[in-house]
């Protein structure tokens, strides 16, 4: 398929991009910048900036037979629709894929219960507070003839970078690692080819309406994961618990509550249904002795 890429420069972009093209599709990439971009593998490049939806149109021509959508959100839920809108509308009535990537913190915290699912209501953190409604607002594109799917990722890892990075940038910095929070805070973990891997499976089969947890590990404790990154800054030794004010003095209120959110979450639907095979080595080994 041709198909066009939001976020493509980005870090998960530039993975899937070339997942995409390994599999044999062409990549069409938006960007915001028109200038060429040569080594990236892509097909082609179109501009256009989703933090300003008019200059979507024409943006998913005739021949594009799909679309990824992996551009951050803006922050604003009426840009954010617009977005979906100016994407998702010429594919309406073709029967072509038009996949949007959320996140697992659409949850929330899952507290002491098992894994939880892609059946389990949301109740989203305040980061992600309107991101549930923007999910509905793709899901809804199933009914326009869209085949409308829903990733969401865990927190991702792998090739040296995702939110994994910042906790060895931070214990470098501090002269030891860090969490944030609670000391038993687990965060679902994925990586990055394993994830780039999911969205490739999803654009060529997943089902109109569908919705998919890119989680390869259901729930890893934060406190290991510090451990290694302090291992991998070189700085050995036991994590040391910051509060989620103080992290917030450092981070932001918002982002710092994310990453002291504890959840657990089961990717096992798209192993079953999509015979999504997620087989990189786990998050704390990567830290270890992988790309960091």
């Amino acid at each position: 398929m041709k198909i066009l890429l939001t976020g493509a420069t980005g870090y998960i972009g530039t993975a899937v991009a070339e997942h995409l093209t390994t599999a044999g599709h062409q990549v069409v990439a938006l960007t915001r910048n028109p200038e060429p971009q040569p080594g990236r593998g892509w097909h082609a490049q179109v501009v256009g900036d989703t933090a300003d939806p008019a200059s979507l149109a024409g943006a998913v021509t005739p021949d594009i037979e799909g679309v990824i959508h992996l551009a951050p959100p803006s922050g604003d839920a009426d840009v954010d629709t617009a977005v979906i809108a100016a994407l998702a509308a010429p594919l309406r009535g073709t029967g072509r894929p038009f996949v949007y990537t959320s996140g697992v913190w659409v949850l929330g915290a899952t507290g002491e219960a098992q894994e939880v699912d892609e059946e389990t209501p949301t109740d989203p953190i305040d980061i992600v507070g309107y991101r549930p409604r923007i999910e509905q607002r793709v899901l809804a594109e199933a009914a326009e003839g869209v085949r409308a799917v829903v990733v969401r990722p865990g927190i991702v890892y792998g090739r040296g970078g995702g939110i994994p990075a910042l906790l060895v940038d931070r214990a470098r910095g501090q002269g030891a690692p860090e969490y944030y929070g609670e000391e038993g805070v687990r965060w679902p973990t994925v990586h990055v080819d394993d994830l780039a891997e999911l969205f490739v499976t999803a654009v060529e089969r997943a089902g109109a309406g569908t919705l998919w947890h890119g989680v390869g590990e259901s729930a890893v404790p934060v406190r290991e994961l510090a451990r290694a990154a302090g291992r991998a800054a070189g700085v050995p030794g036991d994590p040391q618990p910051v509060p989620v004010e103080q992290a917030a003095e450092v981070f932001g209120p918002l982002f710092a509550s994310a990453l002291a959110l504890d959840q657990s979450v089961s990717g096992a639907a798209a192993r079953t249904a999509l015979g999504w095979k997620p087989e990189r080595q786990g998050a704390v080994a990567e830290l270890v002795s992988g790309s960091y």
